[in-house]
């Protein structure tokens, strides 16, 4: 009755227009759905096995999953984005390699498991860090060798770490993480505590002799590990035809099960991961092969266009982008409108904005802190003396 009576005299009524119009707005505008009923969504494109039946094309979402995918994907490319402009402005120094391209790895990969589940992977491994569930800070911070990174600033690019929710690294050695994600499998075995292992490298990698090493074991105590190749087809510089005289990958266990997975469906990736943790808790170890593609090139020195074209790459951009896929998946099943989800990348923008502004204030790691974390606590090294020049050792 009183917004009745308030309308009836000319300029009262002129004042409360724009207020109407807003509870019209509000009452009316549909929100971003948060809807948790099952949708079934088909692969892009089937699965190839080796030694093993394919899983179904057809995989189980929901509106909740997918928004969260978008968002999620979109702060992942908007971290890698910034992080080679904080390169460029040699904020971020020694080696740098971005994930930008393979998003759909580490995010469906994570809807497929759980943080029990172990995951270690090379040196491309920022957003393998956010999808455990890392903070922007702890990235940047890292990155920028600052005391609130993940690794207090010690570690760097290629050496991100959260033990709590089962990551593991980052490590800069070619293939080096393999034979410890076995490693992680045979605990995992050991304990009988029902969790996987996914230990992540590149095709580059995937002629190291370690790694058929460290299969054999696995597959000789059939451990719970699931060998991932990020297979994004250009080892540093070198295409894959011209470093593996068998670039199928996914076969390459010989006597290990292998699926091939469309590594820039992130809905195929989940669905893979899903088959394959199963797969290993019952019957040994598996390899999947994500057929996937990084923008960059492999590392912040690297161009990434002497070796490959242009049109390559924005040809893989138009037609196969992870973040585009779930972009349009989410538009045709009206789960949000174009501008919410232009909101989102906004929104994410100003987090990863924000999260640099903070890891710039956050210090440098102390001098001393050279001579921790090398040595079990109360053994090593440590300097000491007015100078810092006098060494003392305490071995065990």
């Amino acid at each position: 009755m009183a917004l009745s009576r308030a309308a009836s005299s000319p300029s009262r009524a002129a004042l409360l227009k724009p207020l109407a119009a807003a509870i019209s707005s509000s009452l009316f505008r549909r929100s971003i759905s948060t809807d948790t009923t099952p949708i079934t969504v088909e692969t892009s494109v089937p699965f190839t096995a080796h030694r093993c039946e394919a899983p179904s094309r057809t995989v189980e979402t929901t509106a909740e999953e997918l928004v969260g995918f978008f968002r999620t994907m979109a702060l992942m490319r908007r971290a890698e984005i910034a992080a080679d402009s904080l390169y460029k402005a040699k904020l971020i120094r020694g080696f740098c390699h971005l994930y930008d391209g393979q998003e759909a790895v580490a995010i469906g990969m994570e809807a497929a498991i759980t943080k029990k589940d172990c995951i270690i992977t090379a040196y491309r491994d920022h957003c393998i860090y956010l999808g455990r569930g890392g903070t922007l800070l702890d990235v940047f911070a890292e990155l920028m060798g600052r005391q609130a990174g993940c690794s207090k600033g010690k570690g760097g690019s290629m050496h991100f770490y959260k033990k709590d929710a089962g990551f593991y690294g980052g490590h800069g050695i070619v293939g080096a993480q393999i034979p410890l994600g076995i490693g992680l499998a045979f605990a995992q075995k050991y304990k009988k505590d029902e969790s996987v292992s996914f230990a992540l490298y590149g095709d580059g990698a995937a002629n190291q002799g370690q790694l058929f090493e460290a299969l054999n074991m696995a597959a000789l105590w059939d451990l719970p590990a699931i060998l991932v190749c990020e297979n994004n087809h250009y080892g540093m510089g070198t295409a894959e035809w011209r470093a593996a005289k068998s670039p199928a990958y996914y076969k390459r266990g010989d006597y290990v099960p292998g699926l091939k997975v469309d590594g820039m469906d992130a809905l195929a990736v989940k669905q893979a991961c899903k088959f394959a943790k199963e797969h290993a808790l019952k019957n040994g170890p598996i390899i999947l092969e994500m057929d996937t593609y990084r923008y960059h090139g492999h590392s912040m020195s690297d161009p990434g266009s002497t070796y490959r074209t242009r049109d390559e790459i924005s040809g893989v951009r138009q037609e196969r982008d992870p973040i585009e896929r779930i972009r349009k998946l989410v538009l045709s099943l009206d789960l949000a409108t174009e501008k919410e989800l232009k909101d989102i990348e906004k929104e994410v923008r100003k987090e990863v904005d924000d999260a640099i502004a903070q890891a710039k204030e956050s210090p440098m790691p102390d001098p001393s802190e050279l001579f921790t974390n090398v040595y079990v606590k109360g053994y090593g090294v440590e300097s000491f003396g007015a100078d810092r020049k006098e060494v003392r050792a305490v071995l065990p």
